[in-house]
């Protein structure tokens, strides 16, 4: 793709490529490490509230970052994703631990974060480019 095409925003609510990119920058070795937390310490809370500093940083001011570095940089962590979770037992997998902040999520396996906050989540935000490029087409 194409730089412009990458900075592009589809609207005022919506994230720009880069944008989505650089959140999963911020937000996969963020989860990988609340993975680490949990599996060196059973029971040890973990997550974060979608008012994070370091979430919201993340999406800001991205026109004066490089986009051959982000992608190295995720092209890295996906490396590291594979490596960090492929090492894990089942008996690691299904040790559950509390969220810190929502009592909704209550315990949940390492399993279950490694699901939901890295896979599902990765796949949620390749849908959100691939609509993006979709509005750009038309």
């Amino acid at each position: 793709l194409s730089e412009e095409t990458i900075r592009w925003n589809p609207s005022k609510e919506e994230w720009s490529i880069m944008q989505v990119i650089t959140h999963l920058n911020e937000a996969l070795p963020y989860w990988l490490g609340e993975i680490d937390t949990v599996v060196k310490a059973p029971g040890s809370q973990w997550g974060r509230g979608l008012q994070d500093p370091a979430r919201l940083a993340a999406v800001e001011n991205t026109e004066h970052q490089s986009v051959e570095d982000e992608l190295k940089k995720l092209s890295q962590i996906k490396q590291d994703v594979q490596t960090k979770l492929s090492v894990l037992s089942a008996d690691t997998l299904a040790q559950e631990s509390p969220h810190r902040n929502f009592a909704k999520f209550g315990n949940k396996s390492v399993f279950f974060i490694a699901d939901h906050f890295i896979d599902e989540h990765a796949a949620g935000h390749y849908n959100q480019i691939q609509r993006n490029l979709s509005k750009l087409a038309k």
